[in-house]
């Protein structure tokens, strides 16, 4: 008896439980999309929670469930034609240049299948498969509530039903790599639990467990093995069916949820009977009960979770609000301190749920999928979205969380050198715009997206930018290689343009974009992809060597190069002015084929590059917000969280929150309004369809307007970009990261830094910009002072903490 009411109280109280508003996702209804649903992940298995109460859907994904398998896409007999494209594009024959490059400088296969690859080589990212719980009840429901806590890492359902009151909850155990899920009532339940995947798999019901087991298609040949199996518990009678696990007469059930893939081992190893012996052994090295492993995979998240917290006052009148009621209100420009800080928030968990060492990283949906043809494939394009997801991680403290992508780009080497000979007889390695779990390197089928060459150049800014924040010199030294590696790539291919005597890359293209071209000697106008030097190539060239260049003086290592690299970065085509004042996205002054392209491609160097800034190239600065004002507010929740970014490298706070209010703007899933971009119900960002890289790109540009430490001192600057909205008047942030290896937390009241902490994580020397009045206290004595605004510099010992007031 004192067991059922304590349950029943359990129960009750989390119906009457007020949920934080700055790490709450909140339903009042079941999903009827996906998008509507709730994602936990633990960065390798993932589930998507639709809270439904006559048939619930949760929908299962494992990061490496991929179609398709590595491919020869390379032409070997490309870069028998660079010459010729290179002497047309020299002499500006683009249109000519163009065709030859449609025609040999594309993927000697299909390469994506035009990114619809799921029954091809190429591949693509697929659902696991579909849990589905069939309550067998069409019974009216009241108190609903359906909860995601990102603090708690846990999706939680309840409701009332006949008298019964019900609660499920879900989590992704961070320990023991399983999915869990427990349901409960304070009055006897029945269910039927049944594993379904529509193509390339059977299901089977055994005992207490539900057994998938897969095979995925890889062209003409079979792929990729799998399985996933399901374990149950009850406190009532639980029999197998050819079609499902019923359950009757319960009042608490419990499924632990497995799988696994073969992905690392298709050059021969497991099984398909092996892999479902590495699916059960998941379940069966696990004696412990829900609760147990609830906490302690709860304490691994929140180690992660709690680094970085950013607080604020909250609104009450949002307190009873839905999420999706929040966003209306938000995007209507009214007040929700805590909406900012709740997406922020959600960045950080989609990072931590999707991103984890020793797997790969978070693809286009981060880790959750519903389709079996994913939108792109799912996969990892290069020219700004694979990128664009790892943005949040060093500054929020979550630097571990990218040895995925740093490993990942260590691995497409192999591939990349062979794609470097095979186009441009070059040396070293080259990755073009798109990649899967096989490491393609090669172009795309068509020429006028998928030649962009620097796609692992631009990877490799990354590298860079975690031995800046971490000061890891081991790390520097295990990946110093690919970095120079990259280097050598282009400076096989670089070649001086006859006209201004630049160093340029030809051919290439800047992502996506068109330009109007007129031919020599003729007025009609023409779109052109194909060009030499397109700035943000340049941009990215120039950032390599300089990174390779310091990294080698670091190191120690190839002092003969370091003459010709700074050669290259001196004498790349710079970076100008247009006639109407914006920053030229080509090396001629072209128009824009598309002036308010998605895009934004060469303002690279604005952000995540330094090479602009209001303080060192004001007038560059200048032209780069022209820029962004031609192109408009705009684009695709990609588009838009870059353009926050950019907002933000520009100090122009304001700005930034109007974007970021744009990308918050609610999207109905059933309705074509998405396709202006927005916010799903769930906080998924509607690029559209859903792509996680709005999510997180977003949240970095949050981080951005609040902390910034780009240039080259490295400076710390607080609140650059802090809007004047009520809102955004005071705050409090714990625990962000800054270059040169420092932990910074910080308080501001009326729009004003209030005090600040700066740890010292490597005994670098620390450059800050001091607010009028401020001063650095080390142990209660002034070591720096700051009589107006300025930027001073001091020494920091290991260890120590710098208070700024």
């Amino acid at each position: 008896m004192k067991t059922n009411l304590l349950l029943l109280l359990l129960i009750l109280s989390s119906f009457a439980y007020s949920q934080p508003q700055d790490v709450a996702v909140v339903f009042h209804s079941p999903a009827a999309t996906f998008t509507e649903s709730l994602p936990i992940g633990n960065g390798r298995l993932g589930a998507m929670l639709f809270g439904r109460t006559d048939i619930d859907h949760i929908v299962l994904n494992e990061i490496s469930l991929w179609s398709g398998g590595a491919q020869e896409a390379d032409d070997p007999e490309a870069h028998k034609y660079l010459p010729e494209i290179q002497r047309l594009l020299l002499e500006r024959k683009n249109l000519e240049a163009q065709k030859l490059l449609e025609k040999h400088f594309i993927a000697k296969s299909k390469g994506s299948c035009n990114g619809r690859g799921a029954t091809c080589h190429y591949g693509c990212y697929q659902v696991l498969g579909e849990l589905s719980l069939d309550w067998g009840s069409n019974s009216t429901v009241k108190n609903y509530r359906r909860i995601l806590d990102l603090e708690k890492a846990m999706a939680t359902t309840t409701f009332e039903r006949n008298g019964a009151q019900i609660e499920q909850r879900a989590f992704a155990d961070f320990k023991n790599d399983l999915l869990w899920v427990k349901i409960r009532s304070n009055k006897p339940l029945g269910v039927k639990i049944a594993l379904n995947r529509k193509e390339n798999a059977t299901t089977r019901y055994e005992g207490n467990r539900i057994v998938l087991n897969g095979i995925l298609p890889d062209e003409d040949k079979e792929g990729m093995h799998f399985a996933s199996v399901i374990e149950v518990s009850a406190d009532g009678t639980l029999q197998a069916t050819p079609s499902a696990l019923a359950v009757t007469n319960a009042k608490e059930i419990v499924l632990k949820i497995s799988a696994a893939t073969n992905y690392n081992y298709l050059n021969g190893g497991l099984t398909k009977d092996d892999i479902l012996k590495k699916a059960v052994s998941y379940i069966e090295k696990l004696p412990k009960d829900f609760e147990r492993a609830y906490t302690e995979s709860k304490t691994l998240y929140q180690e992660l979770f709690n680094r970085n917290r950013w607080t604020s006052k909250p609104n009450a009148t949002t307190e009873s609000l839905t999420t999706f009621e929040r966003l209306e209100r938000f995007h209507k420009g009214e007040k929700d301190a805590l909406m900012p800080v709740l997406y922020y928030n959600f960045g950080r968990y989609l990072l931590i749920c999707s991103s984890r060492k020793g797997l790969l990283p978070a693809n286009l949906q981060g880790l959750w999928a519903e389709e079996y043809q994913t939108p792109w494939n799912g996969d990892y394009h290069l020219n700004i979205n694979l990128q664009m997801n790892y943005w949040l991680a060093e500054m929020a403290n979550l630097s571990q969380l990218t040895e995925p992508l740093h490993r990942f780009t260590k691995h497409l080497v192999p591939n990349g050198e062979k794609t470097a000979k095979a186009y441009y007889n070059a040396e070293g390695w080259v990755a073009h715009v798109i990649s899967n779990p096989w490491f393609y390197t090669s172009p795309g089928e068509s020429a006028n997206w998928g030649s962009t060459l620097t796609g692992g150049a631009w990877l490799c800014e990354h590298l860079w930018q975690h031995y800046q924040y971490t000061q890891d010199i081991d790390f520097l030294k295990k990946y110093y290689p690919v970095l120079r590696e990259a280097a050598r790539f282009f400076e096989s291919v670089l070649i001086k343009d006859t006209q201004t005597g630049y160093w340029v890359t030809a051919p290439s293209n800047s992502p996506e974009n068109a330009y109007i071209f007129r031919s020599s000697g003729k007025s009609k106008r023409q779109i052109g992809f194909t060009c030499i030097a397109p700035t943000m190539d340049m941009q990215i060239i120039r950032e390599l060597f300089t990174n390779t260049l310091q990294a080698s003086e670091i190191l120690g290592l190839d002092k003969d190069k370091q003459k010709q690299w700074q050669d290259i970065i001196a004498h790349t085509a710079p970076n100008t002015i247009g006639k109407e004042g914006d920053l030229n996205e080509w090396l001629d002054d072209w128009e824009d084929a598309e002036p308010t392209h998605r895009h934004v491609s060469h303002l690279y160097g604005l952000y995540p590059y330094d090479e602009i800034t209001p303080w060192d190239t004001p007038e560059l600065a200048k032209a780069a917000k022209k820029t962004l004002e031609k192109r408009g507010d705009g684009g695709t929740g990609w588009s838009r969280a870059w353009k926050i970014n950019f907002w933000a490298r520009l100090q122009d706070g304001n700005h930034a929150l109007l974007l970021l209010r744009q990308l918050l703007k609610p999207v109905n899933p059933t309705s074509k309004e998405g396709q202006l971009g927005g916010t799903y119900p769930n906080l998924f960002c509607a690029h559209p369809p859903f792509q996680i890289d709005g999510n997180l790109g977003g949240a970095a540009g949050i981080g951005e307007m609040l902390l910034q430490s780009h240039g080259k001192n490295g400076t710390i600057r607080f609140l650059p970009a802090l809007p004047s909205h009520e809102d955004w008047k005071a705050g409090n942030m714990k625990g962000m990261r800054a270059r040169n290896g420092f932990e910074v937390s910080f308080q501001w009241e009326n729009f004003q830094l209030k005090q600040a902490e700066i740890l010292s994580l490597s005994g670098n020397k620390c450059s800050v910009w001091l607010p009028t009045g401020k001063s650095v206290y080390l142990n209660g004595k002034v070591i720096a002072k700051g009589d107006k605004n300025k930027e001073v510099s001091f020494q920091t010992k290991k260890g120590n903490k710098y208070l700024i007031y």
